[in-house]
């Protein structure tokens, strides 16, 4: 009797005790391997992230300067800031900057992400146009904000015409202050914008129905099932808004000059340290001390902000 044959598509097994190679791509796998894809990444953050960081805290110990490499001095840096008028000037001027901004950039972006919410014909216009400025440069939004509220500029020519007459927003130090915080809270609404129209759509539309049923308005509703909704998107902005209006540069230097307005009187601790530690003889060492004391700060203000949510989720 004849043996049955093995089907054409059947593989032959390989005797006991004799192991399968692997395909040739597995075979030649490095350990590694995953580190030469990551190698880009860390490089960038090493040289762009790390290494600075590490430079300015060590350099915030020595008396460097631009073209001299220094010499540890301990905390002599630290002792000079308490001494310092303008770094107290800075800080106040950081802090009420956060104080005028936060608050706005928390509330404001909400209601306007209640408004751009509903699908109404030529809705997509509005939300393209508040986004707008988060996209424009820094630098043209500034320019264009200083030739408004400018002496000879159209706001003041428009306050003289009704009879009110000219104000110097950029000569007063609390209205240039005021300025530059309204100009901070207008780039920044469309991005947070963005952040709240994200959270809304997870709200389910029957919890304010339910509100509507029981005979609650639109400022209750906004109250009870909105606000607590998004309420881990409000502590996100906060915290993000508050790091940056602590850090803020951009806006004052442009609309305040160099030397942070009259007097020096509006100079935040960012225009501080690009004022110190900038230029031949610049006092890096000195700046490099603002710096941690920035950092230090911001990092303070993030873990107040997220200790404040626990707080009211327990």
């Amino acid at each position: 009797m004849a043996a049955p044959t093995a089907h054409a598509g059947t593989r032959h097994r390989p005797p006991s005790g004799i192991r399968r190679r692997p395909p040739i791509g597995i075979r030649r796998q490095l350990p590694t391997s995953p580190w030469l894809f990551a190698a880009p990444g860390l490089l960038v953050t090493g040289a762009f992230v790390l290494y600075p960081f590490v430079s300015t805290l060590v350099n915030s110990f020595t008396d460097r300067r631009t073209l001299l490499p220094g010499h540890f001095v301990g905390l002599a840096n630290f002792r000079e800031l308490l001494h310092d008028d303008m770094f107290w000037t800075g800080l106040r001027n950081s802090t009420l900057y956060i104080a005028g901004v936060v608050p706005a950039l928390v509330v404001l972006p909400l209601l306007l992400a209640l408004l751009v919410q509903k699908n109404i014909p030529g809705i997509t216009f509005f939300r393209s146009a508040f986004y707008t400025p988060v996209v424009a440069s820094i630098v043209v939004v500034g320019l264009i904000w200083v030739w408004l509220l400018d002496e000879r500029g159209l706001v003041n020519s428009l306050l003289e015409t009704i009879g009110i007459g000219r104000i110097g927003f950029l000569s007063d130090q609390w209205l240039l202050l005021l300025s530059a915080m309204a100009v901070t809270v207008w780039k920044g609404l469309g991005y947070y914008m963005i952040i709240y129209l994200a959270a809304l759509a997870d709200v389910p539309r029957e919890l304010h129905e339910a509100a509507a049923v029981d005979g609650a308005g639109p400022v209750r509703r906004f109250l009870c099932v909105t606000v607590p909704a998004v309420r881990s998107t409000m502590v996100l902005v906060a915290a993000l808004s508050s790091v940056a209006a602590f850090k803020v540069f951009s806006e004052v230097y442009l609309m305040a000059g160099p030397d942070g307005g009259p007097a020096g009187e509006d100079t935040t601790l960012v225009m501080l340290v690009q004022r110190t530690g900038t230029g031949l003889t610049g006092r890096v060492g000195y700046a490099s001390a603002l710096s941690v004391v920035v950092f230090a700060v911001t990092v303070a203000l993030m873990l107040l902000v997220l200790r404040a949510d626990r707080r009211e989720e327990q």
